[in-house]
């Protein structure tokens, strides 16, 4: 069974398997049909979307227009914090044969938002302040990672929010609490020391593709993803709402400003992966971090 970043990918698969042979001209190949480039910057006339989720009853979501006027988003402007995205195929102008994918094969920012399957070590050694740069959270029993300081060992050593810690130096850490935890990092040697992580299980990726006027489809307040465009690359693709943007093309946005996260977009891609987690577990995580947040490591991870 196939799988395909989003569902632009997946129509745009059927149509180009689906499309009868032209006759007569040659077919030209893939790397031919360029992709149109979508419009960067800022955007004077609003996408034509034709309303807001949930317009419709049997969408379950209640955004009405109230909300819409306290945060000051009006649906014909659509706010500068909705994303977007661009077509969801591309046809060569010689043909209507040939479609081009809509993710690129190795698309970066969805590379790094990855959540790998699997368990994976990581060593680290502490600062000259014998600190190691995290906040940890407790879960059902499991130990997380609720806050990376920025430029530290651990940030450095590619901790990330939302990692669960299973070990501390071999000593597995499932029905700790936080002070426990924090206990064994302190003890440990500052020359070594091993986490055994699993990536972010509570978290989840979304690849999306900017519309001509970069956007992707969704409306959000201080992170928190508050109604999706009808229609739209979001609401084709699942995005929910009152899910928090943890990352996007996998650099962490947690403690970032509407304006910071919404030039992320701008600045990305054609497709953009976001990473989300429910409103009630993101709210518990970081319930003790309070205005430390700002000093979140957001570098972009490496490859």
């Amino acid at each position: 069974m196939s799988l395909y970043p989003s569902l632009e990918d997946m129509m745009a698969q059927g149509s180009a398997q689906s499309a009868p042979a032209a006759t007569g001209a040659a077919q030209p190949s893939l790397a031919q049909a360029q992709p149109q480039k979508a419009l960067e910057g800022a955007v004077s006339s609003p996408p034509s979307y034709p309303s807001l989720y949930p317009a419709l009853d049997d969408m379950g979501l209640e955004v009405s227009s109230a909300i819409l006027q306290e945060h000051n988003m009006a649906v014909a402007q659509l706010a500068s914090s909705q994303v977007a995205v661009p077509a969801a195929s591309v046809v060569a102008p010689s043909t209507q044969s040939m479609v081009a994918p809509v993710t690129g094969r190795n698309e970066v920012g969805m590379m790094r938002a990855e959540i790998k399957q699997g368990v994976r070590p990581i060593t680290l050694c502490k600062d000259a302040g014998g600190k190691v740069g995290v906040a940890l959270a407790t879960i059902n029993k499991g130990i997380f990672v609720a806050f990376v300081y920025k430029n530290s060992p651990a940030a450095m050593a590619g901790l990330r929010f939302g990692d669960q810690i299973l070990q501390i130096n071999d000593v597995v850490t499932a029905g700790m609490k936080v002070s426990e935890a924090s206990k064994l990092i302190a003890k440990a040697s500052p020359e070594r020391l091993v986490f055994a992580l699993r990536d972010r299980p509570f978290e989840r990726t979304i690849t999306m593709q900017k519309d001509s006027h970069n956007h992707v489809g969704f409306i959000f307040k201080k992170a928190l993803i508050h109604s999706i465009v009808k229609d739209s690359s979001a609401a084709k693709n699942g995005l929910l709402i009152q899910h928090y943007l943890v990352e996007v093309n996998g650099q962490n946005v947690v403690g970032l400003s509407d304006n910071a996260i919404t030039q992320i977009f701008a600045d990305g891609p054609r497709s953009v992966t976001v990473t989300i987690m429910p409103k009630f577990l993101f709210d518990h995580m970081i319930k003790h971090i309070g205005s430390i947040k700002k000093y979140m490591d957001h570098s972009v991870p490496e490859l």
